[in-house]
């Protein structure tokens, strides 16, 4: 993909995120016209939350506020749940009164709902999902994944609005992973060498992830596993400590 492909389209990108889960979560979403050159952030946070509420939350934002403009609209997100749901399963759910195949109700039903609401209003073949892997350094991947976190640990988070050649991403419409960041991502299925917590400034280190999980879950926290001791030393210089 390059940018002539987008040249009359929306490009949206979206991300949500929890600490803890459930536990104080926030979402963000950029999205860029490039026809007449804009750039707009989008962002919130909520209390009590989901992973998935709130990656649900920033597409549905975007379909939201681009409701009144007609044009295509790509929608890049690292959730396969939030793709799955409203391509495939949402059929079911319809036709089930948006009850699962075991007669559940359908988890973030809410959202869902409206999701597809706006899908239909805006034309479903003017929708295009694509599924993007989070941390392999896509520009517009790594913006939300950056403003859903800071609203999820309740920083009072800038947002811009205006010109997209003032926007400080400058290579915003990039989608090429960038292949140092794709080889860190495939650590996680690694052996850990320790898991990493910081709760107030205050860092632990853990043995296994059920001493890790204890420790932050339902706070606010950050929390990561390092498969080398160069890899802590280097999660340790990322949150400054």
């Amino acid at each position: 993909m390059n940018n002539k492909d987008f040249e009359k389209t929306l490009v949206a990108f979206t991300d949500g995120s929890s600490l803890g889960n459930p536990g104080p979560g926030g979402w963000g979403a950029v999205l860029v016209s490039p026809r007449i050159g804009e750039v707009i952030e989008l962002g919130g946070s909520k209390p009590q939350t989901t992973n998935n509420e709130m990656e649900l939350t920033a597409i549905v934002s975007i379909l939201s506020y681009a409701v009144n403009n007609t044009e295509p609209l790509h929608i890049f997100t690292d959730s396969q749940y939030a793709i799955n749901g409203i391509t495939k399963w949402v059929h079911g759910w319809v036709k089930n009164g948006w009850r699962t195949k075991d007669g559940q109700a359908v988890k973030n039903m809410f959202l869902f709902k409206t999701m597809h609401e706006l899908v239909n209003e805006r034309g479903v073949e003017k929708v295009h999902w694509h599924h993007v892997r989070g941390h392999v350094g896509v520009p517009g991947n790594e913006r939300v994944d950056d403003i859903a976190r800071w609203f999820a640990e309740g920083q009072d988070v800038p947002l811009y609005r205006g010109n997209l050649v003032d926007y400080d991403i400058q290579n915003i419409m990039s989608f090429e992973v960038d292949q140092q960041a794709q080889a860190k991502k495939t650590s996680k299925g690694k052996a850990a060498y320790s898991y990493l917590s910081l709760i107030d400034g205050m860092l632990e280190k853990h043995t296994t992830w059920t001493d890790c999980e204890a420790r932050v879950k339902g706070n606010k926290a950050k929390f990561k596993k390092a498969i080398s001791a160069e890899h802590e030393q280097e999660i340790m210089n990322e949150w400054g400590v």
